[in-house]
Protein backbone atom coordinates (compact mmCIF):
# COMPACT_ATOMS: atom_id res chain seq x y z
CA UNK A 1 0.00 0.00 0.00
CA UNK A 2 1.22 3.52 -0.81
CA UNK A 3 2.72 5.55 2.00
CA UNK A 4 1.58 9.11 2.69
CA UNK A 5 3.99 11.84 3.75
CA UNK A 6 3.61 15.31 5.19
CA UNK A 7 5.27 17.65 2.69
CA UNK A 8 4.69 20.93 4.46
CA UNK A 9 3.20 22.69 7.47
CA UNK A 10 1.46 26.03 7.85
CA UNK A 11 0.05 27.92 10.81
CA UNK A 12 -1.68 31.13 11.79
CA UNK A 13 -2.51 31.37 15.48
CA UNK A 14 -2.57 33.76 18.44
CA UNK A 15 1.18 33.10 18.56
CA UNK A 16 1.75 34.55 15.09
CA UNK A 17 1.58 33.89 11.36
CA UNK A 18 4.09 31.04 11.00
CA UNK A 19 4.81 27.53 12.23
CA UNK A 20 7.92 28.92 13.90
CA UNK A 21 5.77 31.27 16.00
CA UNK A 22 3.52 28.37 16.95
CA UNK A 23 6.54 26.25 17.88
CA UNK A 24 8.04 28.95 20.09
CA UNK A 25 4.78 29.59 21.94
CA UNK A 26 4.14 25.90 22.61
CA UNK A 27 7.73 25.36 23.75
CA UNK A 28 7.25 27.96 26.50
CA UNK A 29 4.04 26.24 27.67
CA UNK A 30 2.71 29.55 28.96
CA UNK A 31 -0.86 30.64 28.10
CA UNK A 32 -0.80 33.58 25.73
CA UNK A 33 -2.32 36.84 27.02
CA UNK A 34 -6.05 37.30 26.65
CA UNK A 35 -7.93 40.35 25.48
CA UNK A 36 -11.47 41.48 26.34
CA UNK A 37 -14.24 40.84 23.82
CA UNK A 38 -17.29 43.03 24.31
CA UNK A 39 -20.62 41.24 24.40
CA UNK A 40 -23.53 43.66 23.76
CA UNK A 41 -25.91 43.91 26.69
CA UNK A 42 -23.41 42.51 29.20
CA UNK A 43 -21.16 44.57 31.42
CA UNK A 44 -18.55 41.84 31.80
CA UNK A 45 -16.65 41.16 28.56
CA UNK A 46 -15.70 37.73 27.28
CA UNK A 47 -12.07 36.69 26.79
CA UNK A 48 -10.29 35.95 23.54
CA UNK A 49 -6.85 35.22 22.14
CA UNK A 50 -6.83 36.90 18.73
CA UNK A 51 -4.36 36.49 15.91
CA UNK A 52 -1.85 39.39 16.13
CA UNK A 53 -1.87 41.98 13.37
CA UNK A 54 0.95 41.81 10.86
CA UNK A 55 3.41 44.69 10.74
CA UNK A 56 3.04 44.90 6.95
CA UNK A 57 0.29 43.81 4.58
CA UNK A 58 1.27 40.41 3.11
CA UNK A 59 1.69 40.32 -0.70
CA UNK A 60 -0.94 37.63 -1.23
CA UNK A 61 -3.67 40.04 -0.13
CA UNK A 62 -3.06 42.01 -3.33
CA UNK A 63 -4.70 39.19 -5.28
CA UNK A 64 -8.03 40.43 -6.70
CA UNK A 65 -9.99 37.62 -5.03
CA UNK A 66 -8.72 38.53 -1.56
CA UNK A 67 -9.42 42.27 -1.51
CA UNK A 68 -12.71 42.12 0.41
CA UNK A 69 -12.35 38.80 2.19
CA UNK A 70 -12.87 38.03 5.87
CA UNK A 71 -10.06 37.26 8.35
CA UNK A 72 -10.72 33.52 8.12
CA UNK A 73 -9.80 33.59 4.42
CA UNK A 74 -6.60 35.49 5.25
CA UNK A 75 -5.73 32.83 7.82
CA UNK A 76 -6.43 29.96 5.41
CA UNK A 77 -4.43 31.60 2.63
CA UNK A 78 -1.41 32.32 4.84
CA UNK A 79 -1.32 28.81 6.33
CA UNK A 80 -1.84 27.27 2.90
CA UNK A 81 0.98 29.21 1.26
CA UNK A 82 3.37 28.26 4.06
CA UNK A 83 2.42 24.58 3.80
CA UNK A 84 2.78 24.25 0.00
CA UNK A 85 6.16 25.95 -0.34
CA UNK A 86 7.86 22.66 -1.23
CA UNK A 87 5.39 21.71 -3.99
CA UNK A 88 3.73 24.86 -5.30
CA UNK A 89 6.32 25.82 -7.90
CA UNK A 90 6.98 22.32 -9.23
CA UNK A 91 5.86 22.12 -12.83
CA UNK A 92 2.36 20.70 -13.43
CA UNK A 93 1.78 19.84 -9.76
CA UNK A 94 -1.95 19.37 -9.17
CA UNK A 95 -2.83 20.52 -5.65
CA UNK A 96 -6.07 19.46 -3.99
CA UNK A 97 -7.55 21.72 -1.33
CA UNK A 98 -9.70 20.64 1.61
CA UNK A 99 -10.77 23.36 4.05
CA UNK A 100 -12.36 22.17 7.30
CA UNK A 101 -14.55 24.57 9.28
CA UNK A 102 -16.84 24.39 12.28
CA UNK A 103 -18.31 27.90 12.39
CA UNK A 104 -16.90 29.39 9.21
CA UNK A 105 -17.20 33.00 8.08
CA UNK A 106 -18.95 34.37 11.16
CA UNK A 107 -17.71 37.96 10.83
CA UNK A 108 -19.19 38.59 7.39
CA UNK A 109 -22.31 36.60 8.25
CA UNK A 110 -22.85 38.81 11.27
CA UNK A 111 -22.30 41.98 9.24
CA UNK A 112 -24.62 40.89 6.45
CA UNK A 113 -27.51 39.86 8.66
CA UNK A 114 -27.06 42.96 10.83
CA UNK A 115 -27.42 45.13 7.75
CA UNK A 116 -30.37 43.08 6.56
CA UNK A 117 -32.19 43.48 9.86
CA UNK A 118 -31.57 47.24 9.90
CA UNK A 119 -32.72 47.79 6.33
CA UNK A 120 -32.97 44.92 3.86
CA UNK A 121 -33.16 47.36 0.96
CA UNK A 122 -29.68 48.74 1.63
CA UNK A 123 -27.89 45.59 2.82
CA UNK A 124 -24.71 45.23 0.78
CA UNK A 125 -24.85 42.29 -1.68
CA UNK A 126 -21.05 42.36 -1.73
CA UNK A 127 -21.02 40.87 1.77
CA UNK A 128 -23.17 37.86 0.98
CA UNK A 129 -20.60 35.77 -1.00
CA UNK A 130 -18.29 35.93 2.02
CA UNK A 131 -20.90 34.40 4.33
CA UNK A 132 -20.90 30.94 2.76
CA UNK A 133 -18.74 28.12 4.12
CA UNK A 134 -17.06 27.51 0.76
CA UNK A 135 -15.68 31.06 0.46
CA UNK A 136 -12.19 30.50 1.96
CA UNK A 137 -11.55 27.36 -0.12
CA UNK A 138 -12.72 29.10 -3.27
CA UNK A 139 -10.42 32.08 -2.73
CA UNK A 140 -7.37 29.94 -1.95
CA UNK A 141 -8.02 27.82 -5.04
CA UNK A 142 -7.90 31.01 -7.13
CA UNK A 143 -4.70 32.02 -5.35
CA UNK A 144 -2.92 28.69 -5.97
CA UNK A 145 -4.41 28.25 -9.48
CA UNK A 146 -3.62 24.60 -10.40
CA UNK A 147 -6.26 23.06 -8.10
CA UNK A 148 -8.34 20.35 -9.81
CA UNK A 149 -10.21 19.35 -6.63
CA UNK A 150 -11.50 21.72 -3.93
CA UNK A 151 -13.74 20.74 -1.04
CA UNK A 152 -15.09 22.29 2.17
CA UNK A 153 -15.94 20.07 5.15
CA UNK A 154 -18.16 21.43 7.92
CA UNK A 155 -18.26 19.61 11.25
CA UNK A 156 -16.72 19.33 14.69
CA UNK A 157 -12.96 19.53 15.31
CA UNK A 158 -12.51 15.80 14.74
CA UNK A 159 -13.65 16.41 11.14
CA UNK A 160 -10.12 17.62 10.49
CA UNK A 161 -9.06 13.96 10.58
CA UNK A 162 -11.75 13.23 8.00
CA UNK A 163 -10.24 15.96 5.84
CA UNK A 164 -6.88 14.18 6.06
CA UNK A 165 -8.56 10.89 5.16
CA UNK A 166 -10.25 12.46 2.12
CA UNK A 167 -6.94 13.94 1.02
CA UNK A 168 -5.34 10.51 1.25
CA UNK A 169 -8.09 9.08 -0.96
CA UNK A 170 -7.45 11.74 -3.61
CA UNK A 171 -3.73 10.98 -3.57
CA UNK A 172 -4.14 7.21 -3.78
CA UNK A 173 -6.64 7.57 -6.61
CA UNK A 174 -4.15 9.71 -8.53
CA UNK A 175 -6.53 12.67 -8.72
CA UNK A 176 -3.97 15.11 -7.26
CA UNK A 177 -0.20 15.20 -6.77
CA UNK A 178 -0.39 16.92 -3.38
CA UNK A 179 -3.27 17.72 -1.07
CA UNK A 180 -3.59 20.68 1.26
CA UNK A 181 -5.78 20.11 4.34
CA UNK A 182 -6.58 23.27 6.31
CA UNK A 183 -8.57 23.78 9.51
CA UNK A 184 -9.60 27.35 10.35
CA UNK A 185 -11.84 29.63 12.43
CA UNK A 186 -12.27 33.34 13.12
CA UNK A 187 -13.49 35.22 16.20
CA UNK A 188 -16.79 37.03 16.70
CA UNK A 189 -18.53 37.93 19.95
CA UNK A 190 -21.57 35.87 18.93
CA UNK A 191 -19.42 32.75 18.57
CA UNK A 192 -17.61 33.45 21.84
CA UNK A 193 -20.95 33.90 23.60
CA UNK A 194 -22.23 30.57 22.25
CA UNK A 195 -19.06 28.82 23.39
CA UNK A 196 -19.33 30.42 26.85
CA UNK A 197 -22.77 28.87 27.36
CA UNK A 198 -21.26 25.41 26.83
CA UNK A 199 -17.91 25.95 28.53
CA UNK A 200 -17.27 28.88 30.89
CA UNK A 201 -13.54 28.03 31.04
CA UNK A 202 -12.84 28.26 27.30
CA UNK A 203 -11.10 31.28 25.78
CA UNK A 204 -12.03 31.64 22.12
CA UNK A 205 -9.23 31.99 19.57
CA UNK A 206 -8.86 32.08 15.80
CA UNK A 207 -6.42 31.17 13.07
CA UNK A 208 -5.62 28.22 10.83
CA UNK A 209 -3.41 25.17 10.58
CA UNK A 210 -2.45 23.31 7.41
CA UNK A 211 -0.80 20.06 6.38
CA UNK A 212 0.27 19.35 2.81
CA UNK A 213 0.18 15.62 2.01
CA UNK A 214 1.87 13.78 -0.85
CA UNK A 215 3.15 10.34 -1.84
CA UNK A 216 6.68 11.63 -2.44
CA UNK A 217 9.03 11.20 0.56
CA UNK A 218 11.58 13.56 -1.01
CA UNK A 219 9.19 16.47 -0.45
CA UNK A 220 8.78 15.68 3.25
CA UNK A 221 10.69 17.20 6.18
CA UNK A 222 10.75 13.67 7.59
CA UNK A 223 7.15 13.01 8.66
CA UNK A 224 4.89 10.17 7.59
CA UNK A 225 1.18 9.81 8.32
CA UNK A 226 0.87 6.31 9.74
CA UNK A 227 -2.68 5.90 10.96
CA UNK A 228 -6.12 7.46 11.17
CA UNK A 229 -8.47 5.51 13.41
CA UNK A 230 -12.07 4.76 12.70
CA UNK A 231 -14.44 7.66 13.34
CA UNK A 232 -16.38 6.77 16.49
CA UNK A 233 -19.62 8.82 16.46
CA UNK A 234 -21.44 10.01 19.54
CA UNK A 235 -24.90 8.50 19.65
CA UNK A 236 -27.65 7.89 22.17
CA UNK A 237 -26.08 4.48 22.79
CA UNK A 238 -22.47 5.71 22.92
CA UNK A 239 -21.60 8.97 24.69
CA UNK A 240 -18.30 10.89 24.50
CA UNK A 241 -16.67 8.76 27.18
CA UNK A 242 -17.31 5.58 25.21
CA UNK A 243 -16.32 6.99 21.83
CA UNK A 244 -13.12 8.47 23.26
CA UNK A 245 -12.30 5.10 24.80
CA UNK A 246 -12.85 3.33 21.48
CA UNK A 247 -10.57 5.77 19.71
CA UNK A 248 -7.89 5.29 22.36
CA UNK A 249 -8.07 1.51 21.91
CA UNK A 250 -6.99 1.93 18.27
CA UNK A 251 -3.98 4.06 19.17
CA UNK A 252 -0.59 2.69 20.34
CA UNK A 253 0.31 2.20 24.00
CA UNK A 254 2.54 4.62 25.88
CA UNK A 255 6.08 5.09 24.62
CA UNK A 256 8.58 7.62 25.99
CA UNK A 257 9.91 8.24 22.46
CA UNK A 258 6.48 9.51 21.40
CA UNK A 259 4.35 12.48 22.36
CA UNK A 260 0.61 12.84 22.80
CA UNK A 261 -0.95 16.02 21.37
CA UNK A 262 -4.34 16.24 23.05
CA UNK A 263 -7.23 18.69 23.10
CA UNK A 264 -7.38 19.33 26.85
CA UNK A 265 -8.17 22.87 27.91
CA UNK A 266 -8.37 22.86 31.74
CA UNK A 267 -12.14 22.56 31.54
CA UNK A 268 -13.33 19.76 33.86
CA UNK A 269 -16.57 19.18 32.00
CA UNK A 270 -15.26 19.46 28.42
CA UNK A 271 -12.05 17.53 29.15
CA UNK A 272 -13.57 14.65 31.11
CA UNK A 273 -14.05 12.12 28.30
CA UNK A 274 -10.66 12.69 26.67
CA UNK A 275 -8.77 12.82 29.97
CA UNK A 276 -10.31 9.55 31.05
CA UNK A 277 -9.54 7.85 27.72
CA UNK A 278 -5.84 8.78 27.98
CA UNK A 279 -5.49 8.22 31.73
CA UNK A 280 -3.00 5.40 31.02
CA UNK A 281 -0.63 7.75 29.15
CA UNK A 282 2.23 8.95 31.34
CA UNK A 283 4.62 9.83 28.52
CA UNK A 284 5.34 13.27 27.03
CA UNK A 285 2.22 15.32 26.37
CA UNK A 286 1.37 18.61 24.67
CA UNK A 287 -1.94 20.49 25.02
CA UNK A 288 -1.93 23.35 22.47
CA UNK A 289 -5.28 24.76 23.64
CA UNK A 290 -3.79 25.60 27.05
CA UNK A 291 -1.45 28.02 25.29
CA UNK A 292 -3.45 29.15 22.27
CA UNK A 293 -7.06 28.95 23.42
CA UNK A 294 -10.11 27.17 22.01
CA UNK A 295 -9.71 27.50 18.27
CA UNK A 296 -12.31 24.82 17.45
CA UNK A 297 -11.40 23.46 13.99
CA UNK A 298 -8.22 25.54 13.91
CA UNK A 299 -7.19 24.00 17.23
CA UNK A 300 -7.50 20.49 15.77
CA UNK A 301 -5.24 21.55 12.92
CA UNK A 302 -2.76 23.13 15.36
CA UNK A 303 -2.55 19.81 17.21
CA UNK A 304 -1.57 18.04 13.98
CA UNK A 305 0.83 20.78 12.88
CA UNK A 306 2.54 20.79 16.29
CA UNK A 307 2.80 16.99 16.26
CA UNK A 308 4.44 16.94 12.83
CA UNK A 309 6.76 19.81 13.69
CA UNK A 310 8.04 17.97 16.77
CA UNK A 311 8.83 14.93 14.64
CA UNK A 312 10.46 16.98 11.87
CA UNK A 313 12.69 18.69 14.44
CA UNK A 314 13.88 15.29 15.69
CA UNK A 315 12.49 15.70 19.21
CA UNK A 316 10.22 12.66 18.94
CA UNK A 317 10.03 9.53 16.82
CA UNK A 318 6.24 9.63 16.66
CA UNK A 319 3.24 11.68 17.76
CA UNK A 320 -0.34 10.74 18.53
CA UNK A 321 -3.11 13.31 18.04
CA UNK A 322 -6.33 12.92 20.01
CA UNK A 323 -9.42 14.60 18.52
CA UNK A 324 -12.48 14.19 20.71
CA UNK A 325 -15.21 16.44 19.37
CA UNK A 326 -17.77 18.22 21.53
CA UNK A 327 -20.73 16.19 20.34
CA UNK A 328 -19.90 14.51 17.05
CA UNK A 329 -17.16 11.87 17.05
CA UNK A 330 -13.73 10.86 18.29
CA UNK A 331 -10.84 10.19 15.89
CA UNK A 332 -7.13 9.60 16.46
CA UNK A 333 -4.26 10.42 14.08
CA UNK A 334 -0.71 9.12 14.30
CA UNK A 335 2.45 10.42 12.59
CA UNK A 336 5.98 9.02 12.71
CA UNK A 337 9.46 9.86 11.49
CA UNK A 338 10.29 8.76 7.96
CA UNK A 339 12.71 5.84 8.00
CA UNK A 340 11.40 4.36 11.23
CA UNK A 341 9.67 1.01 11.17
CA UNK A 342 6.84 -0.17 13.35
CA UNK A 343 9.28 -2.23 15.40
CA UNK A 344 11.35 0.90 16.04
CA UNK A 345 8.31 2.57 17.52
CA UNK A 346 5.71 1.28 19.92
CA UNK A 347 3.68 -1.90 19.60
CA UNK A 348 1.44 -1.88 16.53
CA UNK A 349 -1.91 -0.24 17.12
CA UNK A 350 -5.21 -1.95 16.56
CA UNK A 351 -5.56 -0.35 13.18
CA UNK A 352 -8.70 1.41 12.10
CA UNK A 353 -10.23 1.45 8.66
CA UNK A 354 -7.74 4.09 7.50
CA UNK A 355 -4.50 2.50 8.68
CA UNK A 356 -1.75 3.26 6.17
Amino acid sequence: MSRVFVSGLGSVSPAGWTVEALRDALAKKEPLPTQPLTRPGWQKPLKMRPVPNLAARPPFLAHPRLRRTSPITHYVAAAALEAVKSVRHEAHTRIGIIVCLQCGCVQFSFRFFEETLKDAATASPLLFPETVFAAPASHVAALLENTPLVCTLAGGPSSYAQGLALGIDWLLEGRVDACLVVGAEEINWLLADALWHFDHHAVISGGAGALCLSLNPERSPGVELELITDAHPDTAAADRRQTAKKMRAQMPPENQAEILCDGLNESPRADAAEARAWADWSGPRLSPKLVLGEGLMAAAAWQCVAACDLIASGEFMAANVSLVGANQQAVGVRFHRVGQTISDLSSPAKTGSLAL
